[in-house]
């Protein structure tokens, strides 16, 4: 089992992604935003390998308006060579690529205009891939559609309209049940009459689920029967409820004890994506929860990325996790991530908080220059007193981080919120 995460690497330098607005997108701007998002992919695959990630959807947005009718620009050939060469590093990696476009890329609009504009996404997408050089298992993601008063004509357009697609992007395309119009077993019904692989969204079923009363598993399974050798291992979408939000509404990180109830559900060969706000950390935690011969170096890793943001909002588990961890025979992964994500999602406290920011500051207090040792004492200040916020103290930290590149705090999550 491959586990993955969407578009976004979240705590990691040098992985931000770059867009500008459509009236500034010139071909020299263009170059330059495309050129930096390429150079952050890559930094992004580096990332993925050295914590044994094998499954990464790109952002549509990797070449901006690469697809806008209005836009004209060479991507592909100006930067063919990084391209194969990003392609090359995936695949030598094992790495599965995949991309989703967004909800205004509507194969079954009522539209013409709205048809044509998806099939022109849908050919940028899998020129993307296909410029990585990637196979035929690197997929392009779908919902069906829109209902539009009448779903059996609206699913009929959709077939229709698939099958006018070129060769190379019915290859590359899967669609997924969504939370709001087609339920599991329509998507099922769809894929099985066009040959289309069919990914499993489990929120998405619980919000808007099938009238056929199955159980996750089994809709898992009938899912896997859409999916041929040449499609790679079937995929499934895996995400959780936020507390509070509206229904569907994905989760700041996932479960850990949550997710390792849901796993053995899965097929041995399953990738698994998950779909939530910290992304790559979550996909860490699932990856080393359900590791097969766990180590507990990499619980030490993880908890020198989480160790000051653990500080910040409770010493006492931040104590406890030290503890834990001193027996180096263990691998007490569910215990270690449980302190981990009660600490997260406890609010921060003045004094807590404070005192997580002198132990960072220990870092600089013997290099930094009186200046910017004037403004932390004073930021300090001002936070106790209540007239300047936690993040602008954590700002004026993580400049100095940069400044005298300390890589070790650069990667610590206590910098996520910044």
């Amino acid at each position: 089992m491959r586990i993955g995460y969407a578009c976004l690497t979240v705590g990691v330098p040098n992985t931000q992604l770059r867009t500008c607005i459509l009236k500034n997108a010139n071909e020299m701007v263009l170059q330059g935003l495309t050129q930096s998002n390429l150079t952050a992919l890559d930094h992004m695959l580096d990332y993925n390998i050295k914590n044994e990630i094998q499954l990464l959807r790109i952002s549509s947005d990797i070449v901006p308006f690469a697809s806008h009718p209005e836009v004209e620009f060479a991507w592909q050939e100006l930067f063919h060579e990084q391209l194969v060469s990003l392609g090359e590093k995936a695949r030598n990696a094992g790495m599965r690529l995949s991309m989703h476009p967004g909800q205004y890329t509507v194969l079954n609009s009522l539209t013409d205009d709205v048809v044509k504009r998806a099939v022109m996404d849908l050919t940028y997408h899998c020129r993307f891939l296909d410029a990585l050089g990637m196979g035929s298992e690197c997929k392009i993601i779908l919902h069906v559609g829109g209902a539009y008063g009448d779903k059996k004509a609206a699913i009929k357009r959709f077939q229709d309209n698939y099958d006018l697609l070129a060769s190379s992007i019915r290859q590359r395309l899967v669609i997924e049940n969504d939370d709001k119009i087609y339920s599991i077993d329509e998507v099922l019904e769809i894929g099985l009459d066009c040959d289309i692989p069919v990914v499993f969204d489990n929120l998405h079923n619980a919000v808007y689920p099938s009238e056929q009363q199955k159980r996750e598993s089994e809709w898992i399974a009938l899912s896997s029967e859409t999916w041929k050798a040449d499609d790679g291992p079937q995929k499934i979408h895996y995400s959780q409820q936020a507390e509070g939000k509206r229904s569907g509404s994905h989760s700041d990180t996932i479960s850990v004890h949550e997710f390792v109830n849901f796993a053995p559900q899965l097929p041995a060969a399953c990738d698994v994506m998950l779909e939530v706000k910290d992304k790559n950390i979550s996909a860490v935690k699932c990856i080393l929860a359900t590791a097969k011969i766990g180590k507990i170096e990499k619980l030490e890793e993880e908890w020198a990325r989480y160790k000051y943001a653990v500080l910040e909002r409770s010493p006492q588990n931040y104590k406890a996790i030290s503890s834990l961890l001193k027996d180096k025979s263990s691998y007490p992964v569910l215990e270690f991530y449980d302190l981990i994500e009660k600490s997260i999602g406890t609010i921060s406290e003045p004094g807590k908080a404070k005192n997580a920011a002198l132990h960072v500051w220990g870092y600089f207090k013997d290099i930094a220059t009186q200046s910017e040792k004037r403004r932390f004492e004073s930021l300090l200040e001002q936070y106790r007193e209540g007239s300047a916020t936690l993040q602008s103290l954590k700002r004026h930290l993580y400049r100095l981080s940069e400044k005298y590149r300390q890589d070790y705090l650069l990667q610590s999550l206590y910098f996520y919120d910044v």
